[in-house]
């Protein structure tokens, strides 16, 4: 009998030998009444460093009601990271842990071989929701490790003349964060003081990329869109990023990730058949375990046959 098709997106690094100023537009997707703009991964660019998937959701503010109820669903070969702005995500997972996210800390999830977890606006809240979350492509070495999560209740930060820069992942200027990766990779949120300008310091050999958060911004004299990734290549020393009237700016980076990777659902792989595993896996409660913290039914997966891009804030 013929195995079904496994309709995955093939990413590789196309990485860049200079500065680059390119730009890709968001597409809007929607978890449930929640908009999500998913910036990575486009046509044109599957991969910034070991970053393989960026959503940015809100700025929302509601009433009565849960904007972010994501149910169980499964992960393989990948870091999840998660960072807010402004409200509140609750994360429970296979492993028995739970964690309040709120601004200014960082939950960073490690599928290893096989993790599943839930997402969730908790009852007592602030009544608004705005932040990211990003996947890291695990490598070789790495991808079918023990699965781990880790919450950090405050990430580091620097302060420049101009602004103050947040580092929830890797290292950035004096700021190295403490959550655990397994590539060379930074994730930074740069604050821009009105009537400012915010200068940083990057790995030249890394390739940057960089999404307006909130306010207003210029990067090499070009306006910011908030509905666009602005991908800046590599060979820079640094960046400078101005505001008129404030900004929330979001860099990601990291070394130009040497493996090609599937992505389908929220599974990150090598081969059709590791996906096919995962699913079958999955779909008979084997391998990745329960998320009994979460009450309601888990997320089936989809059809192999299908593009399966995944779950919005996933």
């Amino acid at each position: 009998m013929n195995e079904p098709r496994v309709a995955a997106e093939r990413c590789a690094a196309l990485g860049a030998s200079s500065e680059q100023f390119e730009q890709y537009a968001a597409r809007e997707v929607k978890l449930g009444d929640l908009p999500v703009l998913r910036a990575l991964p486009v046509r044109s660019r599957r991969l910034i460093g070991p970053w393989c998937f960026l959503d940015r959701f809100g700025p929302l503010t509601f009433g009565a009601g849960h904007p972010m109820d994501v149910a169980p669903h499964p992960h393989i070969g990948l870091q999840t990271v998660s960072w807010l702005l402004d409200g509140e995500v609750v994360h429970d997972d296979s492993l028995l842990q739970q964690a309040l996210l709120r601004p200014g800390g960082v939950n960073v999830m490690t599928s290893g071989g096989a993790i599943a977890h839930s997402e969730r606006t908790p009852d007592d809240n602030s009544g608004r929701l705005n932040g990211v979350q990003l996947w890291a492509a695990l490598p070789e070495a790495h991808r079918r490790g023990t699965p781990s999560f880790q919450h950090l209740a405050e990430v580091p930060a620097f302060e420049e003349r101009g602004g103050i820069a947040r580092v929830f992942s890797g290292t950035l200027g004096a700021a190295a964060s403490p959550a655990r990766h397994y590539s060379e990779l930074v994730g930074a949120d740069l604050e821009v003081h009105g009537r400012g300008a915010l200068t940083i310091p990057l790995h030249p050999e890394h390739e940057h990329g960089v999404m307006l958060l909130g306010g207003d911004a210029t990067l090499e004299g070009q306006s910011l869109d908030a509905a666009t990734l602005y991908y800046l290549g590599t060979r820079r020393s640094d960046v400078t990023v101005a505001s008129g009237g404030g900004a929330r700016v979001l860099l990601v980076g990291g070394r130009p990730f040497a493996e090609t990777i599937l992505m389908w659902w929220n599974f990150v792989a090598r081969t059709p058949e590791e996906i096919r595993e995962a699913r079958d896996d999955w779909e008979a409660h084997r391998r990745f375990g329960d998320v009994p913290a979460y009450k309601g039914a888990r997320i089936p997966a989809p059809d192999l046959g299908r593009l399966a891009r995944p779950n919005p804030v996933s």
